[in-house]
């Protein structure tokens, strides 16, 4: 079900896959919105319901003027007061999964379990490919024609309107988040205290090997990384591997 709620005058949409599971909130990546998670709600029904927020400039949410962290995490933290549950499990992928460790960091209290999909304490966003991508198609096989291989990546964010077809989030507004999401988080990850799952795609050309497993170290016990034959949308790769790793740790995060 979508749902929607206002947070300073911009409007958030949301998709809530009910059931009577314990909560998991789920943040999606650039290029992506909510409804990216539907096969890993479908997966993790019944014991776990999924509430994944179409981030801010996403899906059905409104576009910003800021896409900047402080704005990314203080979306997170709105969104979860206005679901009014107690700590809960955060998932996040790529953008999502910064947003989520900087949001567990910032508000451990908040927080009980986190998993980070594919991304990395330091970011370097590469966004040419945005920049790259078509603005507008005549028709759907036309954008599908257009991405080629990636297109099953975006389809979910695929809208269609008067002049064609495009995309539910902005190009610009794509840019712009990108340049804010790079740089060094280190502080960030390592301030997180609630136990971690790190799952990293083996063919991802975003988070190295070398990298995750620094990511671990830092973390001293508390976090473990789980590898998975997948390039950095390692959700829609290997999705029922990836369901599988997150209900295994979701049932024993400690």
């Amino acid at each position: 079900m979508r749902e929607f709620f206002d947070v300073g005058g911009r409007k958030l949409s949301y998709l809530d896959f009910g059931g009577p599971g314990a909560p998991l909130l789920a943040l999606h990546g650039h290029y992506n919105e909510a409804s990216a998670f539907a096969p890993l709600a479908e997966a993790l029904a019944p014991r776990w319901r999924v509430l994944a927020l179409d981030q801010r400039g996403h899906g059905e949410s409104d576009r910003a003027r800021c896409y900047g962290r402080d704005d990314y995490a203080a979306d997170v933290a709105a969104f979860h007061r206005h679901l009014g549950i107690g700590p809960v499990a955060v998932l996040g992928h790529s953008l999502g999964g910064v947003n989520a460790y900087q949001y567990a960091a910032r508000w451990p209290e908040r927080v009980r379990a986190l998993i980070v999909e594919d991304i990395g304490a330091v970011v370097n966003s590469d966004w040419s490919f945005t920049l790259r991508l078509p603005r507008r198609a005549p028709s759907r096989q036309d954008l599908v024609t257009a991405l080629g291989p990636v297109a099953p990546y975006l389809e979910c964010s695929f809208r269609r309107s008067d002049d064609g077809w495009g995309f539910s989030f902005g190009i610009e507004d794509t840019v712009a988040s990108q340049r804010a999401l790079n740089g060094d988080h280190w502080q960030d990850w390592t301030a997180v205290a609630c136990p971690t799952l790190l799952i990293r795609g083996t063919r991802s050309d975003e988070l190295p090997a070398d990298h995750a497993g620094e990511m671990i170290a830092r973390r001293a016990g508390r976090a473990r990384l789980v590898e998975l034959p997948a390039g950095h949308v390692v959700h829609h790769d290997a999705p029922d591997r990836f369901a599988a790793a997150v209900e295994d740790f979701l049932s024993d995060p400690d």
